[in-house]
């Protein structure tokens, strides 16, 4: 299991590099420890992270109110649990290892 990826029960927490003022939303590979996410937002108000948390809620086809930031609403680095995921979307599932990747991730 990648570093940046963890399941507890119906829970999956993912340890994020994201870099805001993209040109467009993309998961855009591993980045060290982390799983790298480009946005459109700027980092100005809280835009950013709460465009961050539609992005995933849209990405993984849950509600928005499933995502939460744990850890880094300042910085690049962050800690962000996503409640009720079933599978993985692709752009992330094509990042892992075959066996992981067609299951759930343990």
């Amino acid at each position: 299991m990648p570093a940046w990826l963890t399941r507890r029960d119906d829970e999956l927490v993912l340890a994020l590099r994201v870099q805001p003022r993209a040109s467009r939303d993309e998961v855009s590979g591993i980045q060290g420890d982390r799983l790298k996410l480009r946005i459109t937002a700027a980092p100005v108000d809280g835009a950013a992270n709460e465009h961050l948390r539609r992005y995933l809620a849209r990405l993984f086809g849950i509600p928005a109110s499933r995502v939460t930031l744990l850890k880094g609403a300042t910085g690049r680095d962050k800690l962000v649990s996503l409640a009720g995921v079933g599978k993985l979307p692709e752009p992330i599932a094509q990042l892992l290892p075959k066996a992981i990747a067609s299951g759930r991730p343990a």
